[in-house]
């Protein structure tokens, strides 16, 4: 068992909070985590249909099984019980009691907000970190890591990650999706998932997706927002400030998990990767995540965003601390090129001495260098960077 960077956050907030909520894909291990932490807790899985019948026709019966505390995992599937939970824990301010999991993060986290206000902690579990598979996990090469993506089981098991990321994109489709929303035509929308795999790391224009599936704006609204709230695709928004340079106002399209957008495109081995006109965008998207993977791993919440102007001058990753940016420019190749730090110095010019500014680069090579006005760090030592840059 591959242990989890967010393992200690966890423990903590559990003896400040009588409820702590972990959202995150399925298969990203929030019920491994939730009962390696909490051993002595009841586990109960609301999947089951048996299971959620009790705890929806008799929520009272039901928490007083548990009363010493409980791992409730996929709570979405039966919201009511979160009303008694709030009066449970009102009543006995017990720290630690209920730890909730689920993989719908708009609809879980919508009511758990509701409900339990003030009395829930809110953590959200990716898949697999590189800090977390260094060592003997980590893939050999940046291709395979690609190919790879980051979910445990993967790593746990050895599995073929193509066979993997098939078995998983068809159990979310036919089961996710109908619990999320209606799909009229799921053939329809598999191919609207596999067009937004062909879109990674580029500028979201949803009237183009709509014209290359054959569906409205309104529809590709909707199945993106189905998309973000179960975790397959995340929208990475851009960087504002009061600068004199016009920004472009669109998000950018990443997937949670660089191997099922890989597995989207087709791509089954290291020779296809190497070649794929998309690599780039592929390796960013993998930056990306990792950015966020570091960030929730520290119960923390996103602070990410890109930059670009209206004349096309752009930095991959900017991270926000009041007035602390780190920009980050984000390359593919094995090589420095003097091409990579274009983008980063045009934005050191754009926003002056306004804010204070670290500005870094993160490579397909092995080699790190600390040059005067950047660091440059390999792919595999970015949880490095991200700590230096303040991440």
């Amino acid at each position: 068992m591959i242990k989890r960077t967010l393992e200690p956050v966890l423990k903590k907030l559990a003896l400040q909070y009588p409820v702590v909520t972990i959202t995150g894909p399925r298969q990203s291990g929030k019920t491994t985590l939730s009962r390696k932490v909490f051993p002595n807790l009841h586990y109960v899985n609301l999947e089951a249909p048996d299971v959620r019948l009790f705890a929806v026709d008799d929520p009272r019966g039901f928490l007083a099984a548990h009363a010493d505390g409980v791992i409730l995992d996929e709570i979405q599937r039966a919201p009511e019980l979160l009303s008694y939970i709030q009066t449970i824990v009102d009543e006995e301010r017990r720290p630690g009691q209920f730890i909730l999991t689920g993989s719908q993060q708009f609809e879980v986290m919508n009511t758990v907000s509701q409900s339990l206000a003030g009395r829930t902690a809110l953590l959200k579990l990716l898949p697999l970190s590189i800090e977390e598979i260094k060592g003997q996990h980590l893939p050999d090469s940046v291709d395979r890591m690609l190919l790879s993506g980051f979910y445990p089981r993967i790593y746990d098991q050895g599995l073929n990650p193509t066979q993997a990321m098939g078995n998983y994109f068809e159990t979310y489709v036919e089961r996710d999706l109908r619990q999320l929303g209606a799909i009229k035509d799921l053939m329809q929308f598999e191919r609207f998932v596999r067009i937004c795999a062909g879109r990674t790391g580029q500028l979201l224009n949803m009237q183009s997706l709509g014209n290359d599936v054959g569906a409205s704006h309104t529809t590709v609204r909707s199945w993106l927002t189905l998309l973000e709230a179960s975790y397959i695709v995340f929208l990475l928004p851009p960087w504002h400030a009061n600068i004199s340079k016009r920004l472009v106002k669109s998000p950018k399209l990443y997937f949670y998990d660089v191997g099922l957008a890989s597995y989207l495109l087709g791509l089954e081995d290291e020779n296809q990767m190497s070649r794929d006109p998309l690599r780039g965008h592929l390796f960013e998207n993998l930056v990306i995540i990792e950015a966020l993977k570091h960030r929730y791993n520290q119960g923390k919440r996103s602070n990410l965003f890109f930059y670009r102007d209206s004349n096309g001058n752009e930095v991959d990753l900017i991270a926000e601390n009041g007035r602390k940016l780190s920009a980050i420019e984000i390359k593919a190749g094995a090589t420095v090129n003097p091409d990579y730090f274009k983008g980063l110095k045009s934005f050191m010019i754009a926003v002056g001495d306004r804010w204070q500014v670290t500005s870094s680069v993160i490579y397909g090579g092995k080699d790190i260098q600390r040059r005067t006005d950047s660091l440059v760090y390999p792919i595999t030592k970015c949880p490095e960077l991200f700590r230096e840059a303040g991440l």
